[in-house]
């Protein structure tokens, strides 16, 4: 079971290098990140040096279904981004699949007025 778990693990590390490498930021273009969890959804806009510029979560909104919170999720971030004169960001997905959760709060990203 623990050598299944580290096998996993593995895996996963290789797939957020890949998508990783595939990303390019800037310093006027600062990494969207989304981590999700079993129940929620978070993500943060994050300068090349590491500075955390604007986040937002699904812990405390209100949503029907898992991915209605993550549009959610995402429409709050760029609201806070475009508070810090945030308007371009690059999609880091972390080696999530482009869809459901992680396509919903790209969309409502999209929707608030950032642009990747």
């Amino acid at each position: 079971m623990l050598k299944e778990i580290r096998k996993i693990h593995r895996q996963r590390i290789v797939r957020v290098n890949r998508a990783r490498a595939k990303v390019i930021a800037t310093s006027d273009r600062p990494r969207l990140v989304l981590h999700r969890s079993n129940k929620f959804i978070y993500a943060q806009i994050v300068t090349v040096t590491g500075q955390v510029l604007a986040t937002a979560s699904s812990r405390q909104l209100a949503g029907k279904t898992p991915v209605e919170r993550a549009h959610q999720v995402g429409a709050a971030l760029a609201v806070a981004a475009k508070a810090k004169g945030v308007d371009k960001v690059a999609f880091d997905r972390r080696g999530y699949k482009y869809h459901g959760q992680v396509q919903a709060l790209a969309e409502g990203a999209r929707e608030g007025g950032l642009s990747f």
